[in-house]
């Protein structure tokens, strides 16, 4: 037998169980890629078919998928009812990109994912229309009690009379001269406001991350501190992502800043609301009403949580992004973004990669013990960590600010750099010196370099 395949073999054999690097060498010819959370896949085939084979899993939990979808997916499509935390993202060998179908991204550890060389991207435009216009629906209920009426209708009240009348619409506000505070103003926070103002609402909003100046472009209120926003609304519809920061962002604490008799819409995320505080507060008529779309356990039971005996309640099961045309489009473009990220360029040919900054910040080589390589294999320490032995940034790249992104190739004296924006891994020189070519991806030349083990 071929000695040099006697070394790959035994090379092999020690760096098993290792997760290899994801990084942008080539791809298999024909990658496998799979929806995790659902079966129908008529939207993405046409898109994916002549660059990777689609397979689909119907899952729940990363339990419930196939091993060889473990073991050879390059990339994933998800809805929300799957989480991938990292120790799911640990079982995939080969993921490279997840694409999130829809806006929200909280059900992926994005950070862990970024640090096992995965780049997570949303879908976070086709439905806003849709779900700013849910938002208004709910506020329009809540002010105008569209939702009990019917039930009092149902039930064979027929309100004939005033005194039946005030009894049953009781609560019903005139909306003109209402402030409607908003927190986040992203798309669909801009969309619900935007949707809100002809109807008579004074519109306020609350975003620290926001630019300067869009208030003045949307003609819009600018609240500085969320305790302003709370105390000055009559109604209150979030519009935020879920992170660590802002669970629970209404709370007993926040609810008691609020205005007595207020409203609460939440179309975000379930996680967004303390809902044992909230039923608290809508048995004691702090708060007037509320329309949820998402929460804090979905799928959402009214036989079970918290919100079962409370008052004035109006759900619906996460539903408020969806239209027919909204679901086509995003499933489109979540396809879209998986072909580009196979015949492109990961993280910098993607559209929506919301883990992009993490992705540059994490290693981009697996750690190994170096006790762990024979020195002897292939001739040099095999699989180590490398880096350029060099005076100037640029003589690497024309970048004053890029780091070698790198992956095997051929053999471990072999390595293909492309820049990335990090600080430069640039060492002085040292012993073990491995001389080494190196190909420049965006730079005029190809020079010679030599290269020493990182320690």
């Amino acid at each position: 037998m071929d000695r040099h395949k006697v070394k790959r073999q035994r090379l092999d054999r020690i760096c098993e169980g290792i997760r290899p690097p994801i990084v942008n060498g080539p791809m298999p010819a024909r990658p496998l890629v799979a929806l995790l959370d659902g079966r129908d896949c008529t939207v993405e085939m046409p898109i994916l078919k002549d660059v990777a084979t689609v397979a689909f899993c119907d899952a729940q939990s990363t339990q419930e998928i196939h091993e060889k979808v473990l073991n050879e997916a390059v990339g994933a499509l998800m809805y929300h009812t799957i989480t991938l935390s990292r120790q799911d993202l640990e079982k995939f060998k080969a993921l490279r990109v997840i694409v999130r179908i829809g806006s929200g991204y909280d059900n992926v550890d994005i950070k862990s994912a970024a640090e096992l060389g995965i780049a997570v991207c949303n879908i976070p435009s086709s439905s806003v229309e849709e779900t700013a216009d849910s938002t208004l629906c709910h506020i329009l209920n809540l002010y105008r009690r569209v939702t009990w009426l019917h039930q009092a209708m149902r039930e064979g009240n027929r309100a004939s009379s005033m005194e039946q009348i005030r009894e049953v619409a009781g609560g019903a506000v005139r909306i003109r001269g209402e402030t409607l505070g908003i927190i986040g103003l992203g798309r669909v926070g801009q969309a619900v406001a935007l949707r809100a103002k002809p109807f008579g609402f004074n519109v306020i909003f609350y975003d620290p991350y926001l630019p300067d100046g869009v208030e003045r472009s949307l003609g819009l209120q600018r609240i500085g501190t969320l305790q302003d926003l709370l105390m000055h609304s009559d109604c209150i519809t979030l519009h935020c992502s879920l992170n660590e920061h802002n669970h629970h962002l209404i709370n007993d604490f926040t609810i008691k800043q609020m205005r007595h008799g207020c409203f609460l819409v939440n179309t975000a995320r379930g996680g967004l609301v303390d809902e044992k505080a909230l039923a608290q507060a809508l048995k004691e008529g702090r708060i007037r009403g509320t329309a949820l779309d998402v929460h804090e356990s979905e799928p959402f039971s009214f036989a079970q949580g918290p919100l079962k005996d409370a008052p004035n309640v109006i759900c619906t099961p996460h539903t408020a992004w969806y239209s027919e045309q909204a679901s086509i489009e995003s499933r489109e473009d979540a396809a879209k973004e998986i072909r580009r990220a196979i015949t492109g360029h990961i993280p910098d040919t993607l559209r929506n990669c919301v883990n992009k900054e993490y992705l540059l910040l994490a290693a981009q080589w697996p750690s190994i013990d170096p006790a762990a390589v024979h020195p002897e294999l292939n001739g040099a320490v095999a699989y180590r960590h490398y880096i350029i032995q060099c005076d100037d940034a640029n003589d690497i790249c024309r970048k004053k600010r890029c780091m070698p992104s790198a992956y095997w190739h051929r053999s471990p004296r072999h390595l293909t750099f492309s820049c990335r924006s990090l600080p430069c891994m640039l060492k002085t020189k040292g012993d073990g010196i491995v001389p080494c070519n190196i190909l420049q991806e965006g730079c005029r030349e190809t020079k010679a370099y030599e290269m020493t083990p990182m320690p």
